[in-house]
């Protein structure tokens, strides 16, 4: 195991080499930045966050996202708030993370803990995909299982390695934000290069061509769990995992019970189900040809794609200057300017922008990077808050519960902007509702302010636990030494 010390060794002879110097630095800075985590983790962890959080859940994401909102309004014909209500169904696998969590953590299949399961999520995300690119027309309800159990896919190898950095930023928590601007830097580079080409492709293949390709993305994560480095765990008492799942939930019950870990969750999923998601309805007046901009499809993915960019703009934000603000003075402002960011959309249906002059086009893209932007600055602080959260021995349980409850969140929001979009009539054709349905929904994204002091104040560099769930020093080395998830590069060189 690698100590702090020579973390933060590592750490600034890395700033040391990596300073700025010109146009250089901006190509040698990220490859310093990679080398540097590979060193201190192991190069099989870079390479696992980069196949889920860049490929799977960024460039396939992107694509699926795409590649959905046209099945669903042009092979299956569904009206947009029954999109909304399908598109929250799909999400469900990512519900119940804390079971995966929990499979990951205390079951290990043939003697391994987590390359089984990213074995397992390529196969799921292979099966379903090629069920919907290679049949005619399926009926709804099986389209959505499909869609059901490739979602799940993506959820699984998410868990899976998402234990892998809440174990990495427990043994090494100076470099928690860095693993953090890691995963969320990869899956905005990822979702840039696929929405950039969803577009393309859509137009090209059809929304179900777009599917057969999402069969790529799901053979690299069966790919990691052929190459990721972990150590065996021999002769596994099977008969005793009933009783590490009680521990497992006794743990995370007990934990709970903390204010210090409550509030901050009562936070998270309150500020994501206010937000009402209409973002079905404002799909369907983008492409509608009367009242609508009547965008085509590669301008939908250009759109997205500039989304992207905001959002990685975002984490680079994140990363340099913004990492070690307070959490709650941090999420004030962004909330703050999330809800007056989606005056933008406002004002795009009401045509005001017309008014002085400036496309339809270009407004759409500034918005949608403003809005990306904003949401990844929201969005990583909260990951940093939960990582810090999460107890040894059940980090990656106790992470994808924490996961779990900001999806629960997102399902409320996507759900609750279907009933919007239905009880205000916006259907397939008729959108004069739709200025109604997002002055609502700006004005409740203001409303997380008035509960900002469930969020701690502390310092993200810092520990949020109380001391008496920490445990002394060498317990905690002894608790990671037993849960050890992936083999360190010290390690590796020692044991030859």
């Amino acid at each position: 195991m690698v100590e702090e010390g020579n973390v933060e060794a590592c750490k600034e002879a890395v700033e040391e080499d990596s300073e700025p110097k010109g146009l250089c630095y901006c190509f040698w800075g990220p490859i310093y930045w990679f080398r540097m985590l590979a060193m201190e983790t192991h190069w099989s962890f870079v390479f696992a966050v980069v196949s889920v959080y860049g490929i799977s859940q960024g460039l396939g994401g992107a694509l699926a996202r795409v590649g959905t909102e046209y099945y669903m309004k042009d092979v299956q014909k569904v009206q947009p708030s029954e999109s909304q209500v399908y598109s929250g169904i799909t999400s469900i696998p990512w519900l119940v993370k804390p079971i995966w969590g929990l499979l990951t953590d205390v079951v290990p299949i043939l003697g391994y803990r987590r390359r089984p399961y990213f074995i397992l999520s390529g196969l799921l995300g292979l099966v379903s995909m090629l069920l919907i690119s290679l049949h005619s027309k399926l009926h709804l309800v099986f389209a959505l299982l499909a869609l059901t159990a490739g979602s799940a896919g993506v959820a699984i190898a998410d868990v899976t390695v998402d234990a892998c950095v809440a174990q990495n930023s427990i043994s090494h928590p100076s470099l928690a934000a860095d693993m953090q601007s890691l995963c969320t830097l990869m899956s905005a580079i990822g979702a840039l290069v696929g929405f950039s080409i969803s577009g393309v492709f859509v137009h090209l293949i059809g929304p179900k061509g777009v599917f057969g390709l999402l069969t790529i993305p799901a053979a690299l994560v069966f790919s990691v769990g052929i190459v990721l480095a972990e150590p065996h765990v021999p002769n596994f008492a099977y008969k005793e995992v009933s009783q590490k799942f009680l521990d497992a939930g006794k743990a995370m019950w007990t934990t709970l019970k903390y204010p210090e870990v409550w509030r901050p969750c009562l936070y998270m999923y309150l500020s994501f189900a206010v937000s009402l998601n209409i973002n079905e309805g404002l799909f369907y007046w983008y492409t509608d040809s009367k009242e609508g901009p009547s965008f085509s499809q590669e301008t939908i993915g250009y759109i997205f794609s500039i989304g992207a960019v905001g959002a990685v703009l975002g984490a680079i934000l994140y990363q340099n200057m913004l990492k070690d603000h307070p959490f709650r003075d941090l999420l004030f402002w962004i909330q703050l300017f999330f809800g007056l960011a989606g005056m933008l959309d406002l004002m795009l249906v009401l045509r005001i922008n017309l008014k002085f002059g400036i496309p339809d086009y270009l407004f759409v893209v500034i918005g949608e990077a403003v809005t990306q932007m904003i949401g990844r600055l929201k969005w990583m602080p909260l990951l940093v808050l939960s990582a810090k959260l999460c107890p040894s021995g059940i980090e990656g349980t106790f992470f994808a519960l924490l996961m779990s409850i900001d999806n629960v969140g997102l399902l409320s929001s996507s759900w609750g902007g279907g009933l919007l979009l239905h009880l205000l009539n916006v259907t397939r054709t008729k959108f004069q509702n739709l200025w109604l349905a997002i002055l609502i929904r700006n004005i409740l994204r203001l409303s997380p302010l008035c509960i900002l002091f469930l969020v701690p104040r502390g310092d993200p560099n810092s520990s949020i636990l109380p001391t008496e769930m920490l445990g002394t020093k060498d317990e905690t080395e002894a608790e990671e030494d037993k849960n050890i998830e992936l083999v360190s590069l010290v390690n590796s060189v020692d044991g030859r």
